[in-house]
């Protein structure tokens, strides 16, 4: 059974954003991110109650901004989603979770060291440029639980 209900949509759609917010990280900088989203579905919590589909996470709407950068500026996620990215996408929608992203649910790009908290949620971990936090203990369980 797969960690999240989907479509073929879902994960073009989620292909497209894992390449667009970390094409440079490569293959398991992609799958990390793939594990965010995936965990924003699960978690009904924080940031994040209501959004059930992966359309919902990648598309939401924080402070009149898209929550990924992607969707807000372009270019690569607005490109078809690409065979390889698509096996990725289904990996981490299906079962895939490692750290530093197993419960992550925010990740970004500091362009310097990643700092202990990020909008006072602890840091989980980095890989290459990116830095994963997880949700404080006791705020989110849902996101801990399950597959």
């Amino acid at each position: 059974m797969p960690r999240v209900q989907y479509k073929d949509s879902d994960v073009a759609l989620m292909a497209r954003m894992i390449r667009a917010e970390a094409e440079g990280e490569g293959q398991q900088g992609m799958l990390y991110v793939g594990n965010v989203i995936v965990n924003r579905v699960k978690a009904n919590c924080l940031d994040f109650k209501g959004l059930r589909t992966i359309p919902q996470v990648i598309y939401q709407v924080q402070g009149g901004n898209y929550s990924f950068e992607a969707v807000q500026k372009g270019n690569a996620f607005y490109q078809r989603a690409r065979s390889t990215e698509k096996r990725l996408a289904k990996k981490t929608l299906d079962f895939w979770r490692e750290y530093p992203a197993k419960y992550a649910l925010w990740y970004f790009n500091p362009y310097g060291p990643c700092p202990p908290t990020w909008y006072d949620q602890p840091f989980a971990g980095q890989y290459k440029n990116h830095c994963y936090y997880e949700p404080q203990p006791n705020t989110c369980d849902s996101v801990y639980t399950g597959s």
